[in-house]
C-alpha cells in the first residue's frame, strides 16, 4: 500500500460503520489535483493495476459521498470508510482482476476491524441515486456477496415476505425513496445490471437522470429480487455482528 496522504477532511460526529465504494476516471497519481480541485476526498484509491493507495487517514471524516442517505442517516462521510476504484468507463465495463482482489482484500481487512455488515457496504449510487452512477452496472457485486461482503439474490430463497409495496421494501433495504424512480433504477444497477443500459447518466447524472428513467424498463422479476433482498436485509439487521 502507498500513502499519499492529503489534508482534506474534518473530524467523525459518529463511529464507522458503513464502507462507500465509487469509482473515478482519474489515476491514483493524479487524484490529489482532482481532490483539490473539487474540495472532496476519499480513504483509499484503488487503481486500474490494483495498487492502493491510502488518502485520508481513517479516523478522519473524509468528503466522498456528499448528500446522500441510507438507513434513515444523513450524515455517511461520518459513519463510512470511502473508496475509489479507477474506471475509464465509471464501471460501464468490468473492472480488472488485480482491483477485486485488491478490493476484497481491503475489504475483509476493514470488516474485521470495524465490524461493518454486508448490508452496510454499498456503492455511491445506493446513497445518492438522484446524483451519482458509480461504482456502475459492472461493478462485482456478486463476488463480493460469495466473499460475504454484500448481499445477492438467493437462488434458495424462500417468499416469506408478503408485502409488495416497492416504497417499504426499498426503505426496508435502505434506500431514500423520495424519487423513487431513482431509487429503483439505483437498485437494478446493484443486483439487476443486466437491465440497465449503458448509462447515459454516468457523467452528468444529475442533468440527464429525468431521460434516462425515461428510458429504464423495469424488469419482469424486479419486484421478486427486491423482496429477496429486502428479507436479507432485514434479517440481517435483526442478528447480532458476529465478525
Amino acid at each position: 500500500m502507498r500513502r499519499k496522504l492529503l489534508p482534506f477532511y474534518d473530524e467523525r460526529k459518529s463511529k464507522i460503520d458503513m464502507i462507500v465504494i465509487h469509482c473515478t476516471v482519474h489515476s491514483p497519481e493524479d487524484i490529489a489535483e482532482v481532490f483539490a480541485k473539487n474540495r472532496v476526498s476519499s480513504h483509499y484509491v484503488i487503481g486500474e493495476d490494483g495498487e492502493v493507495w491510502q488518502i485520508i487517514g481513517e479516523k478522519h471524516r473524509a468528503w466522498h459521498a456528499g448528500v446522500s442517505f441510507w438507513q434513515g442517516e444523513t450524515d455517511i462521510n461520518s459513519r463510512s470508510i470511502g473508496i475509489e476504484l479507477t474506471s475509464k468507463t465509471l464501471g460501464q465495463k468490468p473492472y480488472s482482476e488485480a482491483q477485486k482482489k485488491s478490493l476484497i482484500a481491503l475489504l475483509h481487512h476493514l470488516v474485521q476491524k470495524y465490524k461493518i455488515k454486508p448490508q452496510n457496504i454499498v456503492g455511491h449510487s445506493d446513497v445518492a441515486p438522484t446524483r451519482k452512477a458509480d461504482p456502475g452496472k459492472s461493478f462485482f457485486w456478486k463476488e463480493l456477496a460469495d466473499e460475504k461482503l454484500s448481499f445477492w439474490p438467493r437462488d434458495s430463497f424462500k417468499y416469506s415476505v408478503s408485502k409488495c409495496d416497492v416504497k417499504e421494501l426499498l426503505q426496508k433495504t435502505g434506500y431514500n425513496i423520495e424519487d423513487l424512480s431513482a431509487a429503483k433504477l439505483a437498485f437494478c444497477r446493484h443486483y439487476l445490471p443486466q437491465s440497465v443500459a449503458y448509462d447515459d447518466d454516468i457523467w452528468n447524472i444529475e442533468k440527464n437522470l429525468p431521460q434516462v428513467i425515461k428510458n429504464f424498463k423495469e424488469p419482469d422479476n424486479f419486484m421478486k429480487i427486491l423482496q429477496n433482498v429486502a428479507q436479507q436485509y432485514e434479517s440481517a439487521s435483526k442478528t447480532p455482528c458476529k465478525i
